[in-house]
This record gives structure tokens, C-alpha cells and sequence, in this order.
């Protein structure tokens, strides 16, 4: 019998790994990635208070197109990014979600750059 490793099981242990070293203050929220199969979404969040300050999803209404290729991801970024600079926020930490920093993911993150963060 082959065993198969659970790759979302790992994925969770690794932004367990990830979230023990970073976190989001007032000044420097952190912007938070989690991608699925069909649609990718971007939250910042302020841990200290607990609050989600800004997100954008490709599940939302506004959005048209498809949500799981590289250039919604970029849409995204770009989205979350004019919505944090409306409500003052320039600076971001970014947290991956334990995925590897490639297609998608890294697509939103040069999105949200382009859009005017700093991370």
C-alpha cells in the first residue's frame, strides 16, 4: 500500500511554523493569503486587536473573470492594495499561509507592490 502524504496537513504546519515568527501590530498589519483550487483572497489584519482592517477576494460580486489563474491573483493585489492605502495603511508583513511563494501567490504579492505596499 502506498501511503500519501496530506499536503494540506504539511501546508498547516508550516504557517503554524510561519505565524510563530510574525505578526501583525497597528503600525505593520500583515497581510494574509490563502488560496484554493478555484479562487484565491487577501486579508490584512491587525493582530494585536484582532481585526480584519482591509480583504478582497475574487469571490466577491465585483470581481469578474476566472478566480484561479495568475492574473486574478494580480487583481487581488492590486484590489487589497488601493483598499489599504484608502484607509492609510503603507506597509505590510506578508504571511504566505504555508504556501510556496510561486504562481499565485507571488503574483498577488508583486500585485499588491504594484497596487503601492511595502513589504
Amino acid at each position: 500500500m502506498v501511503k500519501r502524504t496530506d499536503s494540506n496537513k504539511q501546508r498547516l504546519k508550516r504557517h503554524i511554523r510561519v505565524r510563530s515568527k510574525i505578526s501583525g501590530t497597528a503600525e505593520r498589519p500583515r497581510l494574509a493569503v490563502y488560496r484554493s483550487n478555484a479562487n484565491i483572497s487577501a486579508q490584512i489584519i491587525d493582530d494585536e486587536n484582532g481585526v480584519t482592517l482591509v480583504s478582497a477576494s475574487t469571490v466577491e460580486a465585483s470581481f469578474d473573470g476566472i478566480g484561479s489563474n495568475k492574473a486574478a491573483a494580480a487583481k487581488i493585489g492590486e484590489l487589497i492594495a488601493e483598499r489599504a492605502l484608502a484607509k492609510g495603511i503603507t506597509t505590510v508583513v506578508f504571511d504566505r499561509g504555508g504556501y510556496i511563494y510561486h504562481g499565485r501567490v507571488s503574483e498577488l504579492a508583486e500585485g499588491a507592490r504594484k497596487g503601492g505596499l511595502k513589504f
